[in-house]
């Protein structure tokens, strides 16, 4: 972060295994995610459409700038991360902003991660091809 930048609010969110530290500033709705624009960074429309979720729920679109840094997992878990951050962020500048946020589901961290590989078999869930003979 620059020395003397003023941030209203300040956010981290988390999905799988993705931490989005979020910082908002007032501005003309500028999305950087680890230096890069987020149309850059997501190039998918869909990944771009979830990061900017809260900010249209809330009417909030083009009024503040948005700084991001991202770590771990894949493009969608940042994605979602990255959305859960604004929205807390969001809610820091604005207790108000609740009613919107809450019953869409943007407060709450989404628990489902990866099942994990058991033994003696292929994955999670896979089996090995059973031979009778």
């Amino acid at each position: 972060m620059a020395k003397g930048t003023t941030y209203l609010g300040t956010g981290t969110g988390r999905r799988k295994t993705s931490v989005a530290r979020v910082y908002l500033k007032p501005g003309t709705g500028v999305i950087e995610v680890n230096g890069s624009p987020s149309r850059d960074y997501f190039k998918r429309d869909v990944l771009q459409m979830i990061v900017e979720e809260p900010l249209k729920l809330t009417n909030t679109l083009e009024r503040y700038d948005i700084k991001a840094n991202i770590n771990g997992g894949g493009l969608t878990g940042q994605a979602g991360a990255l959305r859960h951050g604004i929205s807390r962020a969001l809610l820091e500048i604005d207790s108000k902003h609740r009613g919107l946020l809450r019953p869409a589901g943007f407060l709450t961290r989404d628990p489902r991660r990866r099942e994990r590989k058991k033994y003696g078999q292929k994955g999670a869930r896979a089996r090995f091809q059973f031979s009778k003979r």
